[in-house]
């Protein structure tokens, strides 16, 4: 198991080799509302994007706060959710069982809290006996501070199936933005198999 720090860093620089693509400058929420002042079409844009100004918002933790991920399937028994506010180890204890072959979604619930985060993403890296097997990455988007919690749902992936596929596996998952900040990095495990248990 690697660190959080080791594995965003990985996360982060495997995007970089397959995009090309430079954010542009970070700015300050005031900075970009104090921007085109005179310009009353895009003060209104401003505002439609970013909502009412928080209130509320957590201005001592980190500018984003992702709470929760959960596994979606229409076919599952309930849906999967991991906690990812408190001791993140214990999940890299448990081991959630997914049937092979059934189609899912991962739906993220976040907190931004003081600035726009740029390019949101949610990255994770799927490993079977030490070998890594593949690599997911959703891109969430851009957004701004609000007081309640924000939700992203990631486009439908397929687990494994068939025999040689069924077994243990361990996820390496992180959440980064444009401007490479690392908000969460963290492990878990999966089990493929016939049927749910």
């Amino acid at each position: 198991v690697t660190d959080g720090r080791g594995e965003s860093r990985r996360c982060e620089e495997d995007n970089e080799r397959k995009l090309n693509y430079n954010p542009p400058a970070q700015k300050s929420l005031q900075e970009i509302q104090e921007m085109d002042k005179d310009d009353e079409s895009l003060v209104k844009y401003k505002q439609t994007l970013l909502g009412p100004e928080a209130k509320n918002t957590d201005l001592s933790g980190p500018n984003v706060r992702v709470t929760r991920l959960a596994l979606l399937c229409d076919d599952a028994p309930e849906p999967i959710t991991m906690d990812l506010t408190g001791d993140l180890s214990a999940l890299e204890e448990k081991s959630f069982t997914l049937q092979e072959g059934v189609k899912y979604r991962l739906k993220v619930y976040f907190k931004v809290n003081r600035e726009i985060v740029s390019g949101l993403r949610y990255r994770h890296v799927a490993y079977r006996k030490g070998v890594r097997q593949s690599s997911m990455v959703c891109m969430m988007g851009s957004y701004g501070p609000r007081a309640e919690e924000q939700e992203f749902l990631c486009p439908a992936d397929e687990t494994p199936k068939g025999l040689m596929s069924r077994g243990q596996y361990q996820i390496k998952s992180c959440f980064v933005d444009d401007d490479k900040n690392a908000y969460l990095s963290w492990g878990w495990n999966i089990n493929i198999s016939k049927e749910w248990n």
